[in-house]
């Protein structure tokens, strides 16, 4: 049986969230055919213990506490690292003493690294006579989500601060992206267009995609609704992450007068903790909640008439789209808010002008057999992303040899 380490940047349990969505999968699939040492951070709201759920399904598992990188810390460490600022981000010693320890009691055949923010810790392995091998997945092409940053901020004055931050990491990024691609004996990639991305800084590496997936018969028995003022439109997401923020400051600028003018009852729900202090005057806009952290985002969903993915940055394959469309939900997205599924045909609405967008949730708004004909597409469409269709080629990947 294959003996795999896996590091992950949060406690995978409960699976509430993107990350932890993808990690609670892979963990859970290949805890079924391989043996699996679990190795993570937990975030702030997370306790030290492990949750039964993990340690019934790990042969051992640790966990440390995130470090608290303070602002003069960052600046220092911007202004004399040649490394990416999301590099450091969880550098931790703690962590770094208990890999060491585990890798130096006892041989691993993998090495698996989720996200990039974790491979700080491939130095661990230098020092190592029989170093296990690497599987790198990238969530995010984040050399590519930098870029995209960095192309939108430069058409707004007041941002050009941040587009002078994103050039520096987008190339910083794109050099250390491509290091790890072909140092790693397994790369990852989360959707075709994050794998071309990452072919065109590192042409010798050949990325297994693995979409992001979901237990699709989980999400389909779930029944449970918030009650919401209707018509509901929701937005979930952990909102100090760049793309969430900017997506809903657009939709309540452009977007959102739009439906209100037309729906005068209408609600807007961003469901996600942490809100941004740039979220901070949505607070008194008409019809918008920002609810902020919540035990579970799916009763939200389920309440929506309307769900919504109004992303202008990032990449990848969006977890809250198989999460509404297991759900059954309307969904209407931008094209790179949905970029990551080619295959979705019918199964949402695509807009990418104000008007148009809004045009479509107050149509199916208005409309109750659109919206069912559309959730039905929907419902088609995901059964493909359920993790029992997903994760056979990884596990079979990662057999020892």
């Amino acid at each position: 049986m294959t003996k795999i380490l896996m590091l992950t940047p949060q406690v995978p349990y409960p699976p509430r969230q993107g990350t932890a969505l993808r990690n609670w999968g892979i963990l859970r699939g290949l805890a079924a055919e391989h043996e699996i040492s679990l190795l993570s951070f937990a975030g702030p709201d997370q306790p030290l213990e492990p949750p039964p759920e993990i340690a019934a399904l790990v042969q051992r598992v640790a966990i440390v506490p995130q470090p608290r990188r303070t602002t003069p810390a960052r600046l220092r460490d911007l202004l004399t690292s040649r490394r990416p600022d999301l590099i450091l981000r969880l550098k931790s010693a703690p962590f770094q003493a208990q890999l060491q320890s585990w890798l130096a009691a006892q041989p691993f055949d993998w090495l698996l690294v989720e996200g990039l923010e974790l491979t700080l810790y491939l130095d661990a392995l230098r020092s190592r006579e029989h170093p296990p091998r690497v599987a790198f997945d990238d969530h995010n092409c984040e050399y590519l989500l930098q870029q995209r940053a960095f192309t939108t901020d430069l058409r707004r004055p007041r941002r050009w601060i941040g587009a002078a931050y994103s050039l520096v990491q987008w190339r910083r990024l794109r050099r250390y992206e491509a290091a790890l691609c072909r140092r790693a004996d397994l790369v990852v990639a989360v959707s075709g267009a994050d794998a071309a991305a990452l072919r065109a800084i590192a042409p010798q590496v050949e990325p297994l995609v693995i979409p992001n997936g979901i237990a699709v018969a989980e999400y389909a028995a779930f029944a449970e609704q918030e009650s919401l003022a209707q018509p509901a439109f929701v937005f979930t997401g952990t909102m100090d992450f760049r793309p969430n923020v900017d997506g809903v400051l657009w939709f309540a600028d452009k977007v959102w007068p739009r439906i209100r003018g037309a729906l005068p009852q209408a609600h807007f729900y961003i469901v996600g903790r942490r809100p941004h202090p740039r979220l901070a005057s949505l607070r008194d806009a008409p019809g918008i909640v920002l609810t902020g952290a919540v035990p579970d985002t799916r009763p939200y969903i389920n309440a929506a008439v309307v769900y919504v993915v109004p992303l202008w940055v990032g990449g990848g394959t969006r977890l809250k789209i198989l999460e509404a469309a297991a759900l059954g939900r309307a969904i209407v997205s931008t094209s790179l808010g949905a970029e990551g599924f080619p295959d979705a045909g019918g199964a949402l609405v695509l807009a990418d002008d104000p008007a148009a967008f809004a045009a479509a949730c107050i149509r199916l708004a208005q409309a109750p057999a659109a919206r069912a004909a559309l959730a039905e597409r929907a419902r088609a469409f995901v059964a493909a992303y359920d993790w029992d269709n997903l994760l056979p080629t990884l596990v079979e990947k990662l057999q020892a040899t």
